[in-house]
């Protein structure tokens, strides 16, 4: 890795580029997103609440609200594709419980490394899917139900949750003609 050019050249590159903002999205895409997004949490809390937290369980975790906003707001992105969503949740979510074993005398550690990993990892299993970041980093929080899970947290919720979005976005992202997942499987 080679570094090169001033510090002026560096710091210019912190104004970004001038190609304006984002595009305005059609209100269609709006109402699809949030259709989406409200079927697909709303399903997920309400199969933690009945069958999940009885058993103290977590079938949610905040990083599936990422999840959401990548499978329903913006689904033909690479990052959105089943491959990612699904791959990218459970590496991470093995990377954090591991880090978290070997590292809980030393949450600093363990959280700078489960996320570093993850990122790492998704990129060499070519599975990028930022929320799973998220996922590996909760699991180093030290919140206790998810510690006792162990690396059962990497099926449920790792693994429930996202397969659950998944099917949501299947239904809802096919419903309008101008909508299509996913743009592929592998």
């Amino acid at each position: 890795m080679k570094i090169e050019g001033s510090l002026f050249e560096y710091l210019k590159k912190w104004r970004g580029t001038t190609a304006g903002g984002p595009p305005r999205v059609h209100s269609d895409e709006v109402f699809w997103s949030w259709i989406g997004a409200v079927l697909g949490i709303g399903l997920l809390a309400w199969l933690g609440t009945r069958y999940f937290t009885p058993h103290e369980l977590p079938l949610m975790i905040g990083s599936f609200g990422a999840s959401a906003v990548l499978l329903y707001g913006a689904p033909r992105s690479p990052l959105a594709q089943p491959r990612n969503l699904i791959g990218g949740h459970v590496v991470s979510a093995f990377i954090g419980v591991a880090c978290w074993q070997v590292f809980h005398d030393f949450p600093v550690v363990a959280q700078a490394l489960a996320v570093a990993t993850a990122i790492a990892m998704m990129h060499l299993t070519r599975t990028l899917h930022p929320p799973g970041g998220a996922t590996a980093l909760i699991a180093t929080l030290g919140a206790p139900e998810i510690e006792r899970l162990g690396f059962w947290y990497i099926l449920m919720p790792a693994l429930l949750g996202p397969l659950i979005l998944l099917l949501v976005a299947l239904l809802v992202n096919n419903l309008p003609r101008t909508r299509r997942y996913p743009e592929i499987w592998f």
